[in-house]
């Protein structure tokens, strides 16, 4: 499964469990870390780890494994590694803080839908 398969079916996930604001950021053109980080919010901690339950089980319904995940069940940004893809689910109140739309935007920025 190529990169962009691989961050539109983590996208589509993440909509199935009402993520916020889903976005790609596609970084091929300018990092060797990955393609793509897809960046979503949750509105609570509960959805949170909704968000990243479903992350991790439709990639592992795929045969694909996270090289590493950062945070936890109480975490409010949590990291899941896909080598070619970086997710990055935070609260509303992390995202902000952070901005990794504004860090990376020399990477080319896509809604989730244009997938």
């Amino acid at each position: 499964m190529d990169s962009r398969e691989m961050a539109r079916l983590i996208a589509k996930a993440l909509d199935d469990k009402k993520a916020i604001d889903i976005k790609a950021i596609d970084i091929s053109n300018v990092s060797v870390m990955a393609d793509y980080f897809i960046v979503a919010s949750a509105s609570n901690q509960s959805q949170l780890n909704a968000m990243q339950d479903e992350v991790d089980r439709i990639m592992y319904e795929n045969n694909i494994h996270a090289k590493s995940i950062e945070g936890n069940r109480q975490s409010t940004w949590v990291l899941m590694d896909y080598e070619d893809v970086i997710v990055h689910l935070f609260s509303e109140e992390d995202r902000l803080f952070y901005d990794l739309e504004r860090i990376w935007k020399d990477g080319i920025i896509i809604d989730a839908s244009d997938l």
